[in-house]
Order: C-alpha cells, then sequence, then structure tokens
C-alpha cells in the first residue's frame, strides 16, 4: 500500500503529532513523527561576488573576510594545503631589519587564507621605514580615498592608520579590484561540504542507534491504549534530536506485526565516504597541492608518486610564483625587505 504524503493546504509538511487516514473501511492507519529535525550546519552564507560597497570612509568587501577565516577550520585539506606553503615561503625567508619570521609568517598566511595581506610600515624619528608591522586582514577595510586604510574589528569601532603607511597585497580576480579574492573561492562549498558531512555522521552516532527509522506495527491484537504507550515511549527516549523518525500503525495490514525499517542507513554510509573523497579532491585541485605533500593516504597501490618530485614540480609552480607575490612589498617599500633562498640549491640531493 502507498501511503500518501501527510501535507497541509500549502503544500507543507505537516506538523502535527499524528493523522488519521481512512483505509478504505478496514480501518485507521495513524501515521505521526517524533523528533523534531534540526540543520546539521548553521552557518553565515559567505557573500556573493557582488561589488565593494562603500561605507563611510571605506569599502565593504566583495567577499566576508571573516567567514573566509572561519572556513580556514573546516575539516579536510584546506588548512592544511595553505600551512605547507606558509612553511616553504618561511623555511626560505630571509629575514631583514624590516620585516622578522613571525611577522613574514602571519603576512603570508593572511594572503593565503582570505587573498588578502597587508603590512604597516613604521617610522623612526626621522621619516624613515623603521619596521613592518602585519595588520589582521580580516579586520583591515581600504578607504574609498587613495592611501587610507582602517581596522575595524567591531561595527562602528575603527582605527584609521596613518595615510600611506599600509601595503595591500590582494589576489586579484576579474569582479572587481577594491579587495582580492583567494583562488581556492570556487571550491570552498566543496569543503563545506566536507564539514556538512563530517557534522552530520558525527550527530549520527552521536544520536544512538534509535535514530532515523520507521517504526511500523499492523498487529490487531495490539490495543490502542497499548499503541499509544509505545508512543509516548518513543517519544521520552529520542536522543538529542537530530533526526526525524516514523510511527506506523496499520491493523491487519501484512503479516508482520512489528517492524524496525531503518532508512538510509547504508546509503549514508556509502554516501559519507564519496562526498568525502570528492570534496577532498576538489580542495586539492583548488590549492594545486600533490596529496603526498599533505598527508594524504593513496588508495591504490600505485600510490601518488615520488613525493620529492612533486615537492620540485610544487616549488617551482605554485611556491616560487609565490615568493615573487609576497615580494612586491619592496616595490612599494623601496627597500629590500623581504627576499628568499635559492630554494634549488637547498634542496639539491647531495652528493
Amino acid at each position: 500500500m502507498n501511503v500518501p504524503a501527510l501535507v497541509d493546504s500549502r503544500g507543507q509538511p505537516m506538523q502535527a503529532s499524528n493523522a488519521v487516514i481512512d483505509q478504505d473501511g478496514r480501518g485507521g492507519l495513524t501515521a505521526f513523527s517524533f523528533g523534531d529535525p534540526e540543520p546539521v550546519l548553521e552557518r553565515d552564507a559567505l557573500l556573493a561576488y557582488i561589488e565593494a560597497v562603500p561605507l563611510a570612509d571605506w569599502y565593504h568587501p566583495p567577499v566576508s573576510q571573516c567567514g573566509l577565516a572561519r572556513a580556514f577550520d573546516m575539516p579536510g585539506p584546506h588548512a592544511s594545503c595553505i600551512r605547507l606553503k606558509v612553511n616553504l615561503l618561511s623555511k626560505f625567508f630571509i629575514p631583514s631589519r624590516w620585516l622578522d619570521r613571525p611577522t613574514f609568517r602571519k603576512y603570508a598566511l593572511d594572503f593565503l587564507a582570505i587573498g588578502n595581506g597587508y603590512l604597516e610600515v613604521r617610522d623612526n624619528l626621522a621619516g624613515r621605514p623603521m619596521r613592518l608591522e602585519h595588520s589582521l586582514g580580516r579586520y583591515m577595510r581600504r578607504g574609498i580615498e587613495p592611501g587610507r586604510y582602517f581596522f575595524v574589528p567591531e561595527w562602528k569601532r575603527e582605527h584609521e592608520f596613518a595615510r600611506d603607511h599600509v601595503f595591500h597585497l590582494l589576489q586579484e580576480h576579474p569582479s572587481q579590484e577594491i579587495y582580492g579574492v583567494p583562488e581556492f573561492f570556487p571550491a570552498l562549498q566543496a569543503g563545506l561540504l566536507d564539514e556538512a558531512a563530517t557534522l552530520f555522521r558525527r550527530r549520527y552516532f552521536k544520536n544512538g542507534s534509535h535514530a532515523g527509522y520507521v517504526f511500523y506495527v499492523n498487529d490487531t491484537k495490539i490495543a490502542d491504549k497499548d499503541i499509544e504507550g509505545m508512543r509516548k515511549a518513543l517519544r521520552d527516549a529520542k536522543g538529542p534530536g537530530n533526526f526525524r523518525n516514523l510511527f506506523i500503525h496499520s491493523p491487519g495490514a501484512g503479516e508482520k506485526g512489528v517492524q524496525i525499517i531503518p532508512v538510509g542507513e547504508a546509503a549514508a554510509k556509502d554516501e559519507f565516504f564519496n562526498v568525502k573523497r570528492v570534496s577532498r579532491n576538489e580542495m586539492l585541485a583548488a590549492h594545486r597541492t600533490p596529496p603526498q605533500l599533505v598527508a594524504i593516504v593513496p588508495e591504490n597501490n600505485g600510490g601518488f608518486g615520488d613525493a620529492l618530485d612533486a615537492r620540485v614540480l610544487f616549488m617551482d609552480n605554485e611556491i616560487e610564483p609565490l615568493m615573487a607575490r609576497l615580494a612586491e612589498v619592496n616595490d612599494w617599500l623601496g627597500l629590500e625587505a623581504v627576499r628568499f633562498e635559492d630554494w634549488r640549491e637547498a634542496i639539491a640531493p647531495s652528493g
């Protein structure tokens, strides 16, 4: 028998605790749901590509900088790929009198994680550059007037830097030119899907084996008061409430009087691994990072190839261009604050 969907006059699923449907004169079929549904992942969506809207004295970023910073901690290879690049850049970075290694790491991390890196120049008493200080990118805002920058940690509370004293390295994007957009942004939804799958699976196990099933009763010998008792016991025994379960009472409908029918358990297990695998591959492609360099375990006997060869190719195609980008501050400052060792000599095999 096909049970019709229980909907209201607007076509939405009924929220009532029970409903009775006439079953061709053979009795009533009682169906009710228990365990209120909860969203697995609640997060402010990242803003779509829009123009940088001017607000008072500064432009509002087209993509939420705080949202990108929060996404840095999502599961999967996202943070690992960024950390790998920062570590390699820092390894070959040569500290200068204007920029030390810890400050350079923060500058590189911001540029790779949110597409915007900021350095403030501090002058000495003679008005010449004394040192470069990092400014946290998620709170930095570019002024409407050229050369003005603001630090805005909270709404309506801001600090303005001295004019022409902030260097802004942005990851260019064809949609706008005020702020940068990180290169991995098109694959960010894949990373968030990975996070959603992980949280859903965790809540699935935390909720317990009673979650996500149909409790089906069609034994005519069970009295209505016993059915009500079963209904109350099921309601009282539910877990934290991450899933919706369904109870159906259909007197005399078939051979099995009481059944527990799991809903999508095997499919959920298979889809979980597929989602994790596909999301991981999309993020690796967006970061252009060989999987063997971020401790990804191969799923076949062939493996990923030689890690040393992958490292050389990664350094040549990815890290060296990043070195050139991060060194652009030298042209703005007029001094060689950022320079790097020759990585080819450093990683060349001995003998």
